[in-house]
């Protein structure tokens, strides 16, 4: 197999899909290497069946605004592979979202679900429907109509989705009334949902949990450790927040947050109540971060930008959206001093990006290990679902601190080099892609 020219035939079957194909680019010139040693793969075409879906929904939804009016929005389902256990993946609700953009977190997730040991699958599906703006009872209705569709697809050993950007716990609880109104069934069809009606503890705090605790373990591979480290974060919601919560419980001060209009600088550091403003702020009152400057006025707001440029902080953790840090961010992360770059949303980071950090060896993880806490601990609540037990927040938060140290011994296992530099990049994608591949060996051609 040679990567290239398997990139070249998807980019004649998928046009105009960038994002897709600048995922499956990044994965398959890390597995190459080890795809070749395997002469059974390429007799299969293996590598062309694990890139394909192996289906994508698309439907229309229709829903009624407050002023009465019918709008309509596109809502999708990717259900990528199911090698090694029920697809499993965020919904996401955003203009944004597309095929491609879809397509990518599927692959994406197929490999971070491999990572965690747990029985899931990858899959991602969504609407460029916003919440921004909308009324709960927008937000209730259209949830419903989009579950009026997608419940025909999903079950608890079929597809499992959870949530993403714009998909939180109000409307994870929409979506499942709706399927539970439909089916006549309570099962654990969604993650994310509520600690009254079967959700588990730990998991919004998950993947910014799991981000840090991947994070503490680059670190300890170069003798440091998060205190007294300053951090540049971006991003604002659960996966942010709880990346800030747990930066401050090991010692660390982040300086920035951000959401899609701009990002503030605390030149102080936002602590516990600054976290806490935070929180409030977009959680409840679903304001923007440029509020913070009110309320903090040592602060600075800066609008339309990252927070990549800053200087005097060693980390950052990019946890708002894909493609975030180019090489100009990142070459000024390195002249900045930067020493690790630990991705706590999907593919936030170019492949010129990349390349800078690799050739200047510094600690850098992609989201599909750094940020897999998060459907972690969704299968953890699969689990109890299927159990019907819940579990204590220290069993979850031990069992997810495991799975992170685990992720984190398998990139090592897989990327370290010659030279003794660690790859996690690599190893990430040859640890994720071995397991689903050998399941696929041995279910046959399905």
């Amino acid at each position: 197999m040679k990567a290239t020219e398997v990139v070249e035939q998807l980019k004649q079957k998928f046009p105009g899909q960038p994002e897709y194909i600048q995922a499956v680019s990044q994965v398959l010139g890390t597995i190459e290497e080890e795809y070749n040693k395997h002469p059974e793969f390429e007799k299969a075409n293996l590598i062309e069946r694990l890139c394909i879906p192996d289906r994508m929904i698309m439907f229309r939804v229709s829903w009624v605004d407050d002023k009465g009016n019918v709008q309509n929005n596109m809502g999708y389902r990717v259900q990528h592979n199911n090698a090694i256990g029920p697809y499993k993946g965020g919904i996401r609700f955003h203009s944004s979202v597309n095929q491609s953009i879809l397509k990518f977190l599927a692959f994406e997730q197929t490999f971070k679900n491999s990572l965690t040991t747990l029985p899931m699958g990858g899959a991602k599906g969504g609407s460029d429907f916003s919440p921004r703006g909308k009324s709960n009872a927008e937000v209730m209705r259209f949830c419903q109509a989009f579950m009026n569709e997608l419940y025909r697809h999903i079950g608890p050993d079929e597809d499992v989705p959870a949530g993403d950007i714009g998909v939180g716990g109000r409307e994870v609880g929409y979506m499942f009334g709706q399927y539970k109104k439909l089916t006549h069934q309570f099962v654990g069809i969604l993650t994310g949902k509520g600690q009254e009606f079967g959700g588990s503890l730990i998991r919004p705090e998950a993947t910014g949990y799991g981000n840090v605790y991947f994070l503490q373990n680059m670190l300890k591979t170069k003798g440091l450790d998060l205190k007294g480290k300053k951090v540049l974060v971006s991003g604002a919601g659960n996966v942010a927040q709880y990346t800030m919560e747990k930066l401050l419980q090991l010692g660390a001060t982040p300086m920035t947050c951000s959401d899609s209009d701009g990002y503030i600088y605390d030149p102080d550091g936002i602590d516990e109540k600054k976290l806490a403003y935070i929180m409030e702020l977009k959680n409840v009152e679903r304001g923007r971060i440029k509020e913070y400057v009110e309320e903090y006025p040592n602060a600075k707001y800066v609008a339309g930008a990252k927070p990549w440029f800053e200087k005097g902080c060693e980390i950052a953790t990019p946890c708002a959206t894909q493609n975030e840090i180019n090489e100009e961010a990142a070459k000024a992360l390195l002249e900045n001093g930067c020493i690790a770059v630990s991705e706590g949303a999907n593919m936030p980071t170019t492949p010129e990006a990349t390349k800078l950090f690799q050739d200047a060896k510094i600690l850098y993880c992609p989201g599909k290990a750094s940020n897999a806490g998060g459907v972690a601990v969704s299968g953890l609540e699969m689990s109890q679902n299927s159990e019907r037990l819940k579990w204590t927040r220290e069993e979850v938060d031990n069992y997810l601190h495991r799975i992170m140290d685990d992720i984190h011994a398998n990139c090592v296992k897989y990327g370290t080099e010659a030279d003794g530099y660690i790859n996690y990049v690599k190893g990430a994608n040859v640890a994720g892609f071995l397991k689903v591949a050998k399941a696929m060996m041995a279910q046959g051609i399905v």
